[in-house]
């Protein structure tokens, strides 16, 4: 099982990246929730780049993906769940929660250190929120990312099931959460109980601090409200809300070159959390 996670790996991410974005990419054609102010064809190749420029990336630079890396740990006895005596299905569903938990108190750090703050930005600079914006990041974000999830494999020792289901979720509901797409209230009401819903998630894209530090959540939205980092709602309604941050509000910053020289222009303004809010910075 775990020579044909290794070897199908690559396909097998590929394939749900794949399914899910055309699935959300027509569902906002189709029922979008806000008109977007900037047109695809200035946005998705930009976006779309950054996500091939970060996959060939990490197959260069990182010598294991978090896979292998947990057929190392297994292997070898590393981490929590290889010294425990439970089974198969209660491990798996442990070290998909643990990771996701993980991945929320990362996304909470940077957010909070101006340093790191810088490199998270440019997700936060994309002047429309939809399928793509889930996965806009910077390189050297996605990098320290790997590194942390790297560490989190030899702490926990997952299985190398549970490393790719959990992976496989984060892209789908990142890429779900971000979506322009329509809800009914009642269900969005019901299903943010469960998992980060798009209404809930774009609170988290407000040009205003006091809201873009709320709603870290990626997939489970149970941290935001057990840490009291949950918003319901934006303090004006949906579709006029203003997205993006206070700096790079051009369109022109919405270019490849210029999204990845971000870090090192501007100021940090308001949003690290603690920041004061300085919207026009």
């Amino acid at each position: 099982m775990d020579s044909y996670l290794l070897q199908h790996e690559p396909w097998i991410r590929i394939g749900a990246f794949s399914m899910v974005f055309v699935a959300m990419a027509a569902w906002e054609a189709v029922a979008p929730r806000r008109l977007l102010a900037h047109p695809r064809r200035l946005r998705w190749p930009a976006n779309l780049g950054i996500v091939a420029l970060n996959s060939v990336l990490l197959r260069l630079v990182l010598p294991v993906t978090t896979i292998g890396f947990s057929v190392v740990a297994q292997e070898r006895g590393w981490g929590l769940l290889n010294q425990l005596s439970i089974s198969p299905a209660v491990a798996l569903v442990f070290a998909v929660v643990a990771l996701d938990f993980i991945i929320y108190m990362q996304h909470v750090m940077f957010h909070a250190v101006p340093a790191l703050w810088r490199l998270h930005r440019m997700h936060h600079t994309d002047l429309d929120f939809d399928v793509t914006t889930g996965a806009r990041f910077h390189p050297v974000e996605i990098m320290l990312s790997a590194g942390v999830k790297l560490a989190a494999v030899a702490v926990l020792g997952p299985s190398p099931l549970a490393v790719l289901l959990f992976e496989v979720l984060l892209n789908a509901t990142s890429m779900f959460n971000h979506g322009n797409v329509r809800l009914p209230i009642a269900i969005d009401r019901v299903l943010r109980l469960f998992v980060v819903t798009p209404d809930m998630h774009r609170v988290h894209h407000s040009v205003f601090p006091h809201e873009t530090n709320r709603n870290f959540g990626f997939n489970l939205p149970w941290w935001d409200r057990l840490f009291g980092t949950y918003l319901a709602q934006p303090s004006v309604d949906h579709e006029h809300l203003k997205i993006g941050i206070g700096n790079f509000r051009e369109a022109r910053e919405l270019r490849l070159d210029r999204m990845l020289l971000q870090p090192f222009r501007g100021n940090v303004g308001g949003y690290p959390i603690g920041g004061r809010e300085k919207v026009g910075q």
